[in-house]
């Protein structure tokens, strides 16, 4: 029999943010924000930190309730669900044309959010994240997301539903 166990691949669309705010440095400078998203999913891989990095169109106007319904389909390693602490992390910045980029908050979608007991693989979940400011204290506003699972979760070659002769 031939191996045909397909990678775990979540598929998330980031939908919007609700109510960020300006970081205060930024608001001297420039009066609206042009906020986009950074998902970056980091994996141990032998000692070595990978990340793999995706990013969201800017909302021009938007402002501090951007909508941007961007849709990634992010593979995931079989082991993802057993690192420690694993996750997909969204960052969110704005951008300045004279300054660059700056970040307004950012927030995680822990596993155990993507994988819970009650939904099944290919189930769509709705879920929403408060960001969190630069230091990981509590920040100003709120990120939309969908989620999906999709693809197998097991690395055994067990089989399910084959009638067993008594």
């Amino acid at each position: 029999m031939q191996n045909n166990i397909l990678p775990p691949i979540v598929e998330i669309t980031i939908i919007s943010a609700q109510n960020i705010t300006k970081n205060k440095s930024y608001f001297t400078f420039c009066r609206r924000i042009r906020p986009f998203i950074i998902l970056s999913v980091a994996s141990a891989a032998k000692n070595k930190n990978v990340q793999r990095l995706y990013e969201t169109r800017e909302d021009e106007k938007g402002g501090v309730n951007p909508t941007w319904g961007d849709k990634f389909r992010l593979s995931l390693t079989h082991n993802f669900f057993n690192q420690r602490y694993p996750g997909i992390y969204l960052q969110l910045y704005t951008k300045h044309l004279l300054l660059g980029q700056s970040q307004l908050g950012w927030c995680m979608i822990p596993a155990s959010d993507i994988l819970n007991r009650f939904s099944h693989v290919g189930s769509t979940q709705f879920l929403s994240y408060r960001l969190k400011s630069g230091d990981g204290s509590r920040g100003q506003g709120v990120v939309n997301v969908a989620v999906r699972l999709e693809g197998s979760l097991c690395d055994d070659h067990s089989v399910i539903g084959v009638p067993v002769k008594l």
